[in-house]
């Protein structure tokens, strides 16, 4: 894996430094600490540095094509290259290195953009042209790797991550009020936006292309849900099988590599499936990795243990203490690079770390799973919500919501709690965020933290405006769970999942993660599947749990999901960071940034030293403000533009003298 950034003069009006280009590489090195290199002329400058992992010696980028036309800086992994190189060889092209770069530059060649149809795999790429003095950006279909551009004084910055952009000194650094407003409803910015001003994310399956000064976006896939006359006619039994075949193989190509890949083990269902299937059909003596807590809450030990145990696996855990979660968040959210709600990003982070100490660059994950086969408690809400505005008089409603929690069966109050909380918006089962509705409605409580000025910026209604215009035009027509899988996916799983907590947690410490569940052949047959087979009654994911029967423990297959989370007042308000976060949220650091209402912040914080168990708006809250802060006093406040500059491995240089 690797990062990548460059600079496009859409007027052909100035110079391109090549100092500038060596400090926006220089400032994620992190993400290639192998090799880097920068391509010059008069109207492009593209930059990277390399994490080697296929064709070690000789992958260093930029790579060209026959004639030096063509040049690419690449970051990610095409998995199926091996196939293409064949094709491409028959087809009279010639290669100078063994990597996949090259590859993707010469299918480029030989199709255009349509060659996005034909990679499977994750990626950012940038390739410049260099006899039309064009550019053409893209991104992997579901958002796995990152990319970032601006426009601004007729030059095109685009980078793997924002601070890259941000190492030009000319680029104003604001924070978006509007798109950190839609974090604190959604968890994440809505689609293309970022939470600073002018900043833009090349949404996941889009291009993007320059061409005489103009720059222009186009989409070239999407989650493909299908209405419920045009899924398929399958039996349960050829569903799973397919299944099988088609996760087989995507593990398979996802070890290809120069370097030992391993496997995060958690002791769920979606990463023991991973390395289950590794080690019965490619390694059987793979390394894995998982995560530990202090908290017995949030440990999966027991289940973890049990999957080493059965698999025979060489396996390495970290302690994810309260001290360290609370003390290596600011760390996780320079390499974020905007809010979180939650403190999940960080176990992941020094997840990474221990990857790295062993000597590993890749690791296969089980992300992915709960959005493709219906594993979250949001669509079997969805389900039971639909059913309750079905039957209001049933005498199920009040069980069926016991069986989704059952923690609340001996406390009543949080029984009535729980009850009330889901009965909201019965009436609105036709409303296209129905699945989502009230779990939005209840983080966006946190704004009332907000300052007035920044309230004042939001507008809610407009959020759901612009996230409905998002949507595909056949979305009313398609089935309760495919529409609640689609927002997921379109929302939670690129922009949080795989950005906060994947690739950003990983890339932290040259790691690069593959997600076989994320195959784009796996989600386009998944997409096709009823809904009937995903969730059986209340049981999620049943078509993925039968599939890994006789690979699995039935402790596994059988066990209640656990959702991923990590402590929050036990890492932010330990006797070790108290201080630390006091300082954050102080009123001087509220009042310099603006974001927040000193009184309401100074509260919440006072009610944190005085209750044990604070509630979930209250946690939300606290995290959103805390993190907030952090990267405003990083980003905006204290950004170091004098980052060291790489020294590059490779230097083309065709600039002219006149330039």
């Amino acid at each position: 894996m690797c990062g990548i950034c460059g600079v496009i003069l859409l007027n052909d009006k100035g110079r391109i430094s090549s100092d500038l280009l060596k400090r926006m590489a220089g400032i994620v090195r992190y993400r290639g600490p192998d090799e880097s290199g920068i391509y010059l002329d008069d109207q492009a400058g593209l930059g990277q540095v390399r994490l080697s992992i296929i064709d070690l010696s000789g992958g260093l980028q930029p790579i060209h094509n026959e004639d030096h036309t063509l040049w690419i800086v690449y970051n990610g992994e095409v998995f199926n290259y091996p196939e293409l190189k064949e094709e491409l060889l028959e087809k009279g092209h010639r290669f100078y290195t063994a990597t996949d770069t090259e590859v993707v530059l010469h299918l480029y060649e030989e199709e255009g953009p349509s060659c996005l149809n034909r990679l499977n795999g994750q990626f950012a790429i940038a390739i410049w042209d260099s006899r039309k003095k064009e550019l053409f950006l893209a991104r992997d279909r579901v958002g796995i790797r990152p990319l970032f551009y601006t426009v601004q004084d007729g030059r095109l910055l685009f980078a793997s991550e924002i601070k890259s952009i941000f190492s030009d000194k000319s680029v104003d650094r604001k924070i978006d009020l509007v798109a950190t407003g839609q974090v604190f409803t959604f968890w994440t910015t809505l689609q293309g936006r970022t939470v600073f001003e002018n900043i833009y994310e090349l949404p996941p399956g889009h291009y993007l292309t320059t061409c005489k000064g103009q720059v222009t976006t186009k989409a070239y896939w999407d989650i493909p849900f299908c209405r419920p006359e045009e899924q398929l006619d399958w039996s349960e039994e050829r569903i799973c099988g397919h299944i099988q075949e088609l996760l087989e193989d995507a593990i398979r190509i996802r070890l290809r590599a120069d370097v030992p890949v391993g496997c995060y083990l958690s002791g769920g269902l979606d990463s023991s499936g991973i390395t289950a299937l590794v080690v019965k059909n490619f390694d059987h003596k793979v390394r894995t990795f998982g995560i530990r807590f202090q908290e017995d809450g949030f440990d999966e030990g027991v289940h973890q243990n049990l999957m080493v145990s059965f698999l025979g696996t060489d396996h390495t855990e970290i302690q994810a203490t309260n001290k360290r979660i609370g003390e290596c968040l600011p760390d996780v959210l320079w390499h974020c690079e905007k809010p979180l709600l939650r403190t999940g990003p960080v176990p992941l982070y020094l997840l990474s770390q221990a990857v790295q100490e062993n000597g590993f660059k890749v690791v296969l994950t089980g992300e992915g799973a709960d959005e493709v086969f219906g594993g979250y408690n949001i669509f079997r809400e969805a389900k039971v919500r639909r059913f309750w505005s079905a039957y209001p008089d049933s005498r199920l409603r009040g069980l069926l919501i016991d069986r989704l929690y059952p923690y609340i069966l001996n406390n009543p109050r949080l029984r009535k709690m729980q009850q009330s909380f889901f009965a909201s918006g019965l009436d609105k089962t036709a409303n296209p965020f129905f699945s989502h509705s009230i779990r939005w409605q209840n983080t966006s409580k946190i704004m009332m933290f907000l300052s007035d000025d920044f309230k004042e910026r939001i507008d809610q209604g407009k959020q759901l405006d612009t996230l409905a215009q998002t949507l595909p035009s056949s979305f009313d027509e398609w089935d309760y769970l495919a529409k609640a899988q689609y927002l997921e996916m379109s929302l939670f799983l690129s922009n949080y999942l795989l950005s906060s907590q994947g690739d950003r947690v990983a890339m932290a410490h040259s790691i690069e993660i593959r997600l076989p569940y994320l195959d784009y052949r796996i989600i386009e047959f998944m997409g096709r599947v009823p809904s009937k087979f995903k969730i059986k009654g209340l049981n999620e994911k049943t078509i993925l749990k039968k599939a890994l029967q006789g690979v699995l423990p039935q402790d596994i297959t059988n066990r209640p999901k656990h959702p991923y989370r990590a402590p929050i007042k036990q890492s932010l308000m330990n006797k070790n960071t108290f201080d630390y976060t006091q300082k954050v949220l102080s009123d001087k650091s509220i009042q310099d940034a603006g974001l927040f209402d000193v009184k309401k912040v100074g509260a919440l914080l006072k009610r944190f030293e005085r209750v044990a168990n604070p509630g979930e708006v209250e946690n939300m809250g606290l995290v959103g403000i805390f993190s907030s802060q952090v990267i405003y006093d990083k980003f905006i406040a204290d950004f170091p533009v004098d980052t060291p500059p790489i020294s590059p491995d490779l230097i083309v240089d065709k600039r002219s003298k006149s330039h």
